[in-house]
């Protein structure tokens, strides 16, 4: 079991007794694990909320918080696509997902998704913002083992990230939000300070658990080697645009005319558009949308495609890729 898994099993196992830090994690995990978007159905259109996790655990916990605050079903499975991870979990919130994304404070007067986090939990206590953090640290969190920050968040928009490091602040730590591979992460460079943090939202026993094994290194970095470093980020994260360009070219081949017409469009503005960051698709779409749903929509549409190529046969996204 990695450090990362062992302080997330922890966490799925700790208990926030108030609901208002309950309704902190929930929100949290939400918005920076979710997508929302629109599917049709027999009634008609309707909401889905969908969250992809990496722990069962995760997964579990939030679908029982969602069940025991809102009184709104939450169904788990494995997510099939191009963010699938050996151990993923796929929560979603069907038919009900408007409501628990109104009841949560997820979306503003006019229903849109906000871009940072609810004032319910900026402005809560220091219980609330703990779990905030736990929320956070589940959905997207991950521990270093080498010379890089100790603490990692992968953030959904540049204000989430501004958020975080204003709560990490209320619970005296030092956290810096920046920009890498046109991903938006908050970082915590000190092994002490994130055991710190690790405690004071549930993991008091794996967190100084991996610290006792992460590895001390202390090397001076030239500038031409972060440079080298920046540059080799930007060419991993060009070729990981190539990469999903290329699978959802040969989604929209496998799909055909059964391509939902929203997914086609996401689909063929990541596909003319192959090098750019999701936040960058998210501008260029017409109306404008946030990255977590432009990277919901692909998601999806690799999903169907992969799922009727296996019932048909064929050779799936995967095979679009360069040595499959």
């Amino acid at each position: 079991m990695t450090t990362t898994v062992a302080v997330k099993d922890e966490l799925a196992r700790a208990r926030a007794a108030e609901p208002a830090a309950r309704l902190a994690e929930v929100v949290t995990v939400l918005r920076f694990a979710g997508t929302v978007d629109r599917e049709a159905s027999a009634a008609g259109m309707r909401v889905v909320i969908e969250a992809e996790l990496d722990s069962g655990a995760v997964a579990r916990r939030l679908c029982g918080e969602i069940r025991g605050l809102f009184g709104i079903a939450a169904h788990e499975s494995t997510p099939v696509g191009v963010l699938r991870r050996s151990r993923g979990c796929l929560v979603r919130v069907v038919g009900d997902g408007s409501e628990l994304a109104r009841r949560a404070g997820l979306t503003d007067g006019r229903g849109r998704w906000l871009r940072g986090l609810p004032p319910t939990v900026v402005g809560g206590d220091l219980g609330v913002v703990a779990a905030a953090w736990r929320g956070a640290f589940l959905a997207r969190g991950v521990l270093g083992n080498g010379g890089g920050p100790a603490l990692e968040l992968l953030c959904p928009s540049p204000e989430s990230a501004m958020a975080m490091v204003g709560l990490a602040r209320r619970l005296g730590v030092r956290a810096v939000a920046r920009e890498v591979g046109g991903a938006d992460r908050v970082s915590i460079r000190d092994a002490d300070a994130a055991v710190s943090l690790l405690g004071m939202i549930g993991a008091a026993e794996s967190g100084p658990a991996w610290a006792r094994h992460r590895p001390h290194v202390r090397a001076r970095v030239h500038g031409s080697r972060s440079a080298g470093f920046d540059d080799a980020n930007q060419r991993r994260s060009a070729d990981a645009a190539a990469q999903v360009s290329a699978r959802v070219e040969r989604a929209l081949e496998i799909l055909g005319d059964r391509v939902p017409e929203n997914l086609r469009a996401a689909g063929r503005l990541r596909v003319d558009n192959a090098e750019v960051s999701l936040d960058e698709l998210g501008r260029l779409a017409d109306p404008v949308m946030t990255k977590d749903a432009v990277a919901g929509r692909i998601r999806r549409l690799l999903s169907m495609a992969d799922q009727l190529a296996r019932q048909e046969g064929i050779p799936t996204t995967e095979h679009a890729l360069v040595g499959q």
